[in-house]
């Protein structure tokens, strides 16, 4: 897999997610999401595990965080989920700022990849599970469109190395070739653009 990301300010698209977090309701927490088998709750402590993960990807702090599979075990939240979450958005873009963080190897949900393609990764999955996060709990979405453009380049390039139309989180969902850049970075995720919780 390859990315022209060379390097990126996650800031804007941590901080968008950040308030989107902040915009849950408690009684929201047990509700549906895009992603299959997750509830927002779920959804919300994969955020937080993956903006850990990729935090130490970016400092090269290699070790439990980073070399978990995501699909070790089912994410939670503890009581102090919206602290620890922005928390973990805030490390996670200051340790992409540091222009180390793009270059040389790193590893990230155990996986060996180069820095600049994990760059790639994290924007796409801030972008992705925002759009999950905001479509499950009913608020509006506008995420940063550098961090789209590196998304959609990221699933665009995935997309193109598979040969079964499978997304990186699921079958690729055709979209109109002139729909917005996220709607289509959704279908190459495997999300349908339509998805509502009430569907």
């Amino acid at each position: 897999m390859t990315a022209d990301t060379t390097t990126l300010d996650l800031g804007p698209q941590t901080r968008i997610l950040a308030r989107l977090a902040d915009g849950v309701c408690e009684d929201r927490l047990t509700d549906p999401t895009p992603c299959p088998d997750l509830a927002v709750r779920n959804l919300l402590g994969h955020l937080t595990g993956l903006a850990v993960a990729f935090r130490d990807a970016a400092r090269k702090d290699l070790g439990p965080t980073t070399d978990t599979s995501p699909e070790a075990s089912m994410p939670d939240i503890g009581p102090n989920w919206r602290q620890e979450l922005a928390a973990a958005l805030a490390a996670l873009a200051e340790a992409w700022r540091e222009p180390d963080a793009w270059t040389g190897a790193t590893r990230a949900g155990g996986i060996d990849l180069p820095g600049a393609v994990a760059g790639a990764v994290v924007a796409d999955e801030l972008v992705i599970h925002g759009w999950d996060l905001a479509r499950a709990t009913g608020q509006e979405y506008a995420p940063d469109a550098a961090a789209v453009r590196a998304a959609y380049g990221l699933l665009a390039a995935a997309a193109d190395e598979s040969d079964r139309g499978q997304g990186m989180f699921g079958p690729v969902v055709a979209v109109p070739a002139d729909a917005p850049l996220l709607e289509r970075a959704l279908g190459l995720s495997g999300r349908d653009p339509g998805w509502s919780r009430t569907a």
